[in-house]
């Protein structure tokens, strides 16, 4: 499924030959493409225990280096699975950008009816946010929330304009801003970066958004994925005060708000968790 304007195809094929030329020694597993409601890399397993990573535009190829640089260094400093980087992909075979191999995590994303992740998500949330911020890089999403307010709105107008939304925002944005020190963060918290095994937090994967700034927008799986009955587990084991859980809720509420008229029509899985969030937001 292509979610971009002029996304290339990227085909079985295509990895099977990257690999051969390049990782010789993987040339006889099977590449087999991963189901996901991801926007902005393809995956495909390789074998029994590797996954194939590639950018599936430009843009993206930034995130993807990132992961390259600070999933080897973020690994051991958190209590959660997190993927591990066995090999960096070169361009070529007609594919114009790197690419990862990564080792494969067992599990599958939590859905509505999965109880009992707040606890587990909120210790993982809290030790990265002490792992030493030192020399991390800045993400975007640990800018103040204000740097948000005219897409936003915008987002919201297209969506109908409704006055919950608009009251929801605006109380978030008269949140006072962080004073603290940045923080590491992940900073893109949805069901589909998340693993569940035995109804248990397995893994998290995804850091192509990990920077270091706010650590508001880690709290988004308040509402984003935890059932309404968890939020406080989630907040106490994270640590949040009362400011930062607001300036949390308006980033849920931003990233839904964007999220839900871009991908209406070529992502239904995030069209559909961006409604409930948008819902759990203002209820």
């Amino acid at each position: 499924m292509r979610m971009h304007p002029g996304e290339p195809e990227i085909r079985p094929g295509l990895v099977s030959r990257l690999v051969a030329a390049q990782f010789p020694e993987w040339a006889g597993f099977p590449a087999t493409r991963v189901a996901s409601s991801g926007t902005d890399n393809a995956l495909f397993r390789l074998g029994e225990t590797l996954v194939v990573r590639l950018p599936r535009l430009s843009a993206a190829v930034g995130g993807l280096e990132r992961e390259q640089r600070w999933l080897p260094w973020l690994g051991p400093r958190v209590p959660v699975r997190i993927p591990e980087l066995v090999a960096v992909g070169r361009p070529g075979e007609g594919f114009p950008w790197p690419w990862s191999v990564l080792s494969w995590l067992p599990g599958r994303n939590p859905g509505a009816g999965d109880t009992g992740l707040a606890g587990d998500l909120g210790e993982f949330v809290a030790a990265l946010h002490r792992v030493e911020p030192a020399g991390g890089p800045e993400t975007q999403r640990g800018r103040p929330l204000r740097t948000r307010d005219e897409p936003t709105r915008e987002a919201i107008a297209q969506l109908g304009g409704d006055p919950a939304c608009v009251e929801a925002w605006e109380r978030a944005l008269a949140a006072p801003d962080w004073t603290g020190a940045p923080v590491w963060l992940h900073a893109d918290l949805s069901p589909g970066n998340v693993l569940v095994s035995g109804g248990a937090l397995s893994a998290v994967l995804d850091f192509g958004t990990a920077g270091v700034g706010d650590p508001a927008v880690d709290l988004i799986p308040a509402w984003n994925l935890l059932p309404a009955a968890e939020r406080e587990t989630f907040r106490e084991a994270v640590g949040a005060d009362a400011a930062t859980w607001e300036r949390g809720r308006g980033w849920a509420l931003s990233i839904a708000a964007i999220q839900l008229p871009y991908y209406r029509e070529t992502n239904p899985v995030l069209a559909r968790n961006a409604r409930h969030t948008l819902e759990a937001v203002v209820d």
